[in-house]
């Protein structure tokens, strides 16, 4: 397997670091559109695990928005796997690359939505991944595999969704992805200060578009964001956090392989994160848009989404200055194989501390690149097999998890995720 790595920012950074530790892999090219960052990762990796390590690593400036680019790079390093671990925004152009360079592709977060231009809070219009799912009968035809939202969310819930369906449920009422962390992150002083452990410019579009719910009846509806507000009780120290309806892919992919009365995804945010997005939708600074910007040089024109997100603190560099844990995981209600009612909480916890300690990486950005890591093993070894676009649920589910709770010593990444029997 020779894997061309679209980005160097915290997550593939992430990735990088996590996969310099397996061997399934002959090349890994880490891309960028500033190679520098690329080369830091390598050389963190060369640092910590020696030359002959690194060696299987190599670098590579790209432009992501250009399909053509894409497809010379992963061509000239005979890629047989694009991971693109950019922002959403990018996803047709590197997808349009990968398949033009007969290469599989893998994503975490998939092509972006357009809300209903007349009805947005109860009806859908273009819905996440709507325009790769369009494209199945091309990569099908070229025997290829695009493996989409395989993250942590998407990824490892929809990984959970599929384990829950084959093992623990006869029939499924709801599977609602419920996400929350105890995070907090301070500036120099020690003073707690607003620094979303992600992409602001992905959170910005997730939390303020119309959330998406999925019901066996009606189908893909919306509601109005940060809807259905309800508290859920976080494992290992967590403890309870508010957790409102927001867009994400696990809703749109779920119901496509996995059969359930109704999907849901909900994430703790809290009540200062909804603030700082209500009020940047009212200035209009959620805007991806370009505006006249005056300057000493002249106008320019500049999308308020990206000054936004150049204000705020590199998630990718925040995290000396964080602590607490993420908590990522699936939610299951329903009726048990012995035909009595069940409820349980699959999840996986992300110590901040430790990752940084191990990885010299934020807990979320590695949560989120430890799943396309083993997806990758698990394809490289022919145990993941397929063709044309699929999400996670599409696989088997238990040698997925098996792998991610091995112990290391043992040929595993030592990640054990848990279960909780919430319903006596």
């Amino acid at each position: 397997m020779r894997i061309l790595l679209v980005g160097a920012g915290g997550v593939g950074d992430a990735i990088a670091k996590i996969a310099a530790r397996r061997d399934f892999f002959e090349l890994l090219v880490v891309s960028d559109y500033d190679e520098s960052r690329a080369q830091r990762t390598v050389d963190w990796i060369r640092a910590r695990h020696g030359d002959d390590v690194a060696a299987r690593f190599a670098t590579a400036r790209i432009d992501a928005s250009d399909p053509e680019v894409v497809a010379s790079v992963a061509r000239e390093h005979g890629a047989t796997h694009v991971m693109n671990a950019v922002e959403p925004k990018f996803v047709p152009s590197i997808f349009a690359g990968a398949l033009a360079a007969d290469a599989d592709y893998l994503d975490m977060a998939m092509s972006l939505s357009e809300p209903h231009p007349t009805d947005p809070h109860s009806m859908t219009g273009v819905k996440l991944g709507d325009d790769q799912f369009a494209q199945t009968a091309d990569w099908d035809a070229a025997g290829r595999l695009a493996l989409v939202g395989i993250g942590v969310e998407p990824g490892l819930s929809d990984v959970f969704a599929r384990y829950a369906a084959d093992h623990l449920f006869g029939e499924i009422d709801e599977l609602g992805v419920r996400d929350g962390a105890n995070l907090v992150v301070t500036d120099e002083e020690g003073n707690e200060i607003f620094a979303p452990s992600f992409s602001i410019w992905t959170t910005i579009e997730e939390c303020l578009n119309p959330p998406v719910i999925w019901e066996e009846e009606s189908g893909w509806t919306t509601t109005p964001p940060f809807s259905e507000p309800e508290v859920f009780d976080f494992p290992e120290g967590i403890g309870p956090i508010e957790c409102v309806n927001v867009e994400h892919e696990e809703v749109l992919l779920m119901p496509r392989w996995v059969d359930a009365k109704r999907v849901t995804f909900k994430y703790g945010l809290g009540e200062e994160f909804i603030g700082v997005l209500r009020t940047l939708h009212l200035l209009g600074l959620d805007s991806t848009s370009p505006v006249r910007v005056r300057s000493e040089d002249g106008p320019v024109h500049v999308a308020p989404r990206d000054v936004v997100a150049a204000a705020l603190p590199d998630p990718a560099t925040i995290g000396p200055r964080m602590t607490g844990k993420t908590c990522a995981g699936l939610w299951v209600t329903g009726t048990g194989i012995d035909g009595t009612p069940r409820e349980v909480y699959l999840y996986h916890v992300s110590d901040n501390e430790w990752t940084m300690r191990e990885y010299d990486a934020q807990c979320v950005v590695w949560q989120t690149a430890l799943n396309p890591v083993i997806a990758l093993e698990l394809l490289a070894g022919g145990v993941w097999q397929g063709r044309g676009v699929l999400g996670p649920e599409a696989f088997d589910a238990a040698p997925f998890l098996e792998l991610m709770a091995r112990p290391v010593d043992q040929g595993g990444y030592g990640q054990p995720w848990g279960m909780e029997d919430r319903r006596a």
